[in-house]
C-alpha cells in the first residue's frame, strides 16, 4: 500500500466519526487526530509499510502524530487489509454518503439533514436535488447558502479526474524506484502534466528504454499499486492504479527517446507550435523523431529535437504554448529558480499554534534541509480554531526562540508571525507589537465570501502597514475544494510593487498560490516573491519543491525569490520597508 491510501482511509475515518459527532455522537475529539496522522503519513518520506516492517509497531508510533491506537490500525491494515473500526464506521451510513460530505458548502449537518429529510445519500442525488429545487424551502436555506452549494458541486465536477501533483508525485516515485531495479530497463522518464510540474495531473505517462521489453510489460502490470489492467501489449501498457489515476507506460528505442521525451511532455499548443517550426525547415517532427522526407535525422535527446528547428533546450515546465518558443528564438529564455537555490523556509507552524512539533523539531528538519534560516510564524488570536496566540503568548514564543538561537549553529529561527487580517483590513496584532516580530505574515482566514471591491480594499490596507513584509496565499484557494476569493489580483500586485510587500507562492500542495499565472504577472511588474511551505509539521518542510516547480512554471529565476538570499541580505530585505 502506498502512504496515500493508509491517509485516505485516516482521513475518511476522521470525516466518519465527524458526521457522527454531529448526530450526537462524542468522537469530535478524535477528529483532529485522524486528520493530521493522515497528513503526517502523507508527507512521510519512507514507506510506512517498510517502517512497520523493520521495527513493527513501536517504529510506527515513531511517526509524528501516530500514537498506539493509530499504530494499531496500520499493522491491521499491513496484515489483513482492512481495518475494522473503519468497516464499523462505513456500516452506519450509506454508500456514497461520505463522498457527498466532500462537496465544498456541504458540512456534517447539512448533509446529515438531506439525508434525514429527503433520503439524499450521494452527490448524484444531491445534484438532482439542487436541480429540482427540493432544498430551497428547508429552513436557512437562502439563496446564497443554495448558491455555494451549487458553486461546491461545480467545483467537485470540475476537479474530477485530476489528481494534485503531490499524489501524482507519490505513486511515481514508488512505481520509478521499482522499475529501476529491473536490469533490462536502462533509462525511465515520467513525462506528461507531472513533468511539467503542473498543479493537478489527470494521468501518468512514463517512458522506458529497454534491452527486452516482454519482462518491463509484465513488472509493471504487476505493480502493487495496479488495481486494474486496461490494456498490455508488446511495448505498451495502461492500468489503473489503485486512486484511480491511470498510467501508461511506453518502452521506446535508445534512438527514439528524445523525440518520445518532447512529445509527451509538452501540452498541445506547445507541440502544434514546433510542429508547425518544422514544416516552415522541411522538416517533420513526431514521437518517434525528426525526418525529412523518410530520413531518419535526430532524435536521441531533447536537446536534439529542439536543436533540429533552432532552439535552445525548453525546460519542461515551460513548454506550455505561453511564448517559450519566442523567448528561445530570441536568447530570453529565464534561467529558472532550482530547489537547490532555496536558503530558507519563511512560514511554517509549530506547536505554539496549530503546527505538530516543537519550533526546536522544526529547526532540526531545515538543518538536515541545509537551510541558513527558518521563521515560524504561528498564527493570532482571531485564528482560534488553528490555536492562535495571544499577544502575550507571542511574546512569550519570541523569548523562546531567542534562547534558542542561543545554542544553535549553522541556523538562525527568525522571529515571526502569521497576522490575521481582519474584515476590515486591520490587522490581529497592533504595531508594538508587530515590531517585536522580524518576519511579518499577513493573511485572510475567513470572510472567504466578501465582494471583490471590499476584499480588494481589505487586502491593500493590510499591505499598506509597515510591518507586513509578505502576503500569505494571497488568492486563498484550495485547488478542487475552494476557488479563490474575488479578488483584483493586479490591483494586489501593483499595491506590493508601491509598499514593497513581498507576494507567497505556498507551496503547501492544496494551495500553490500565488498560481504559475499570477508569479508571472508579478515577476512582469518587478515584485518579488517568497516561496514558503506553511508547514504544519517538520515532514512538510519537503513540501518547498512544490512552490518551485510553481514558481517554474511562472517563469521565476532565483532573483524573483528573497528566500534565495543569504541570511544578512534577507533581513536586509525584510527591515526595508520600516
Amino acid at each position: 500500500m502506498e502512504n496515500s491510501e493508509f491517509a485516505k482511509i485516516f482521513r475518511e475515518i476522521a470525516q466518519l466519526l465527524e458526521l457522527r459527532s454531529a448526530g450526537g455522537g462524542e468522537d469530535r475529539f478524535k477528529v483532529r487526530a485522524y486528520r493530521k496522522a493522515a497528513q503526517n503519513i502523507e508527507d512521510l518520506a519512507d514507506d510506512l509499510k517498510t517502517v512497520y516492517q523493520k521495527g513493527g509497531l513501536k517504529a510506527l508510533e515513531e511517526v509524528p502524530g501516530i500514537g498506539a491506537g493509530l499504530a494499531a490500525h496500520i499493522a491491521e491494515l499491513i496484515k489483513t487489509g482492512r481495518v475494522k473500526k473503519y468497516e464499523s464506521l462505513l456500516k452506519q451510513f450509506p454508500p456514497g454518503f461520505i463522498e457527498m460530505t466532500r462537496v465544498p458548502g456541504i458540512g456534517p449537518k447539512t448533509a446529515l439533514l438531506f439525508l434525514k429529510k429527503f433520503k439524499i445519500a450521494s452527490v448524484a442525488k444531491l445534484r438532482q436535488a439542487v436541480a429540482r429545487g427540493l432544498i430551497k424551502d428547508l429552513p436557512g436555506f437562502k439563496e446564497k447558502k443554495l448558491e455555494n452549494i451549487r458553486q461546491g458541486l461545480a467545483l467537485k465536477e470540475k476537479a474530477k479526474g485530476r489528481f494534485l501533483l503531490s499524489e501524482a508525485d507519490q505513486y511515481i516515485r514508488a512505481i520509478v524506484s521499482q522499475l529501476e531495479k529491473l536490469p533490462e530497463i536502462e533509462r525511465i522518464l515520467p513525462a506528461g502534466s507531472y513533468r511539467r510540474g503542473q498543479e493537478t495531473v489527470g494521468d501518468i505517462d512514463l517512458l522506458v528504454t529497454a534491452g527486452n521489453a516482454g519482462p518491463v510489460m509484465k513488472a509493471f502490470t504487476s505493480l502493487p499499486q495496479v488495481k486494474r489492467i486496461l490494456s498490455r501489449g508488446p511495448t505498451r501498457a495502461s492500468v489503473i492504479l489503485k486512486n484511480n489515476m491511470q498510467a501508461d507506460l511506453r518502452v521506446v528505442g535508445p534512438k527514439e527517446f528524445g523525440s518520445a521525451a518532447h512529445y509527451f511532455t509538452g501540452n498541445k499548443q506547445h507541440n502544434i507550435m514546433v510542429r508547425e517550426m518544422a514544416i516552415k525547415k522541411g522538416l517533420k517532427i513526431s514521437e518517434y523523431g525528426v525526418f525529412r522526407k523518410n530520413k531518419w535525422l535526430a532524435g536521441r535527446t531533447e536537446a536534439e529535437v529542439f536543436r533540429s528547428v533552432g532552439l535552445p533546450f525548453i525546460p519542461p515546465e515551460l513548454r506550455t504554448g505561453g511564448g517559450e518558443l519566442a523567448a528561445a528564438r530570441n536568447g530570453r529564455l529565464p534561467r529558472l529558480v532550482e530547489l537547490s537555490d532555496i536558503r530558507g523556509d519563511l512560514q511554517m507552524h509549530s506547536d505554539h499554534s496549530d503546527g505538530g512539533n516543537t519550533i526546536a523539531e522544526l529547526a532540526g528538519a531545515a538543518k538536515q534541509l541545509g537551510y541558513e534560516y527558518i521563521a515560524v510564524t504561528d498564527h493570532t488570536r482571531s485564528a482560534r480554531v488553528a490555536g492562535g496566540q495571544t499577544e502575550k503568548e507571542f511574546l512569550k514564543e519570541l523569548e523562546e526562540i531567542d534562547r534558542l538561537n542561543a545554542g544553535l549553529k549553522g541556523l538562525r529561527v527568525l522571529k515571526g508571525v502569521e497576522i490575521d487580517i481582519l474584515p476590515d483590513g486591520t490587522l490581529d496584532y497592533p504595531n508594538e507589537v508587530l515590531k517585536e516580530a522580524e518576519v511579518v505574515i499577513a493573511a485572510v482566514h475567513s470572510g472567504f465570501k466578501m465582494p471583490k471591491e471590499k476584499m480588494t480594499r481589505r487586502l491593500l490596507k493590510a499591505m499598506e502597514n509597515k510591518y507586513v513584509n509578505i502576503l500569505s496565499h494571497p488568492t486563498g484557494r484550495l485547488i478542487g475544494r475552494r476557488d479563490p476569493y474575488r479578488v483584483a489580483i493586479e490591483d494586489i500586485i501593483k499595491a506590493a510593487k508601491a509598499t514593497g510587500t513581498y507576494l507567497e507562492i505556498n507551496a503547501y500542495p492544496e494551495r500553490l498560490d500565488l498560481s504559475d499565472v499570477h508569479c508571472r504577472q508579478a515577476k512582469e511588474a518587478g515584485v518579488l516573491m517568497a516561496i514558503d511551505t506553511d508547514s504544519h509539521a517538520a515532514l512538510q518542510l519537503a513540501n518547498m519543491k512544490y512552490g518551485v516547480l510553481t514558481a517554474r512554471r511562472g517563469w521565476l529565476e532565483k532573483k524573483d525569490i528573497i528566500n534565495t538570499l543569504p541570511l544578512g541580505q534577507l533581513l536586509i530585505k525584510l527591515k526595508a520597508k520600516r
